[in-house]
């Protein structure tokens, strides 16, 4: 279950995290938040169909879950085990 509140905790650090490399990112988010599986792509790359559970100008979190042998995204937040960070690209905002 990802809880709301860890939402907005995780997209602060993004924002204060904005000019660090997407591997730099996950690692801190993996360090600062420990148990909750974290993804880092371009927002580009989710499927349109899925609404972000949270997101602002920088970024958007998706919901992941890994109840069968394969992550999986999700809308259901307490399906959910960790997050996908979706960085929108500058040139688009």
């Amino acid at each position: 279950m990802i809880e709301n509140a860890l939402l907005g905790r995780v997209i602060d650090q993004v924002i204060e995290r904005a000019d660090r490399s997407e591997d730099e990112l996950l690692s801190d988010l993996r360090g600062l938040f420990p148990g909750v599986h974290f993804s880092v792509c371009n927002d580009d790359d989710m499927p349109a169909r899925l609404s972000p559970a949270a997101g602002n100008e920088f970024c958007r979190l998706y919901y992941v879950e890994s109840g069968g042998h394969c992550l999986q995204l999700t809308g259901d937040a307490d399906a959910a085990s960790g997050l996908v960070v979706a960085l929108i690209d500058r040139d688009e905002s």
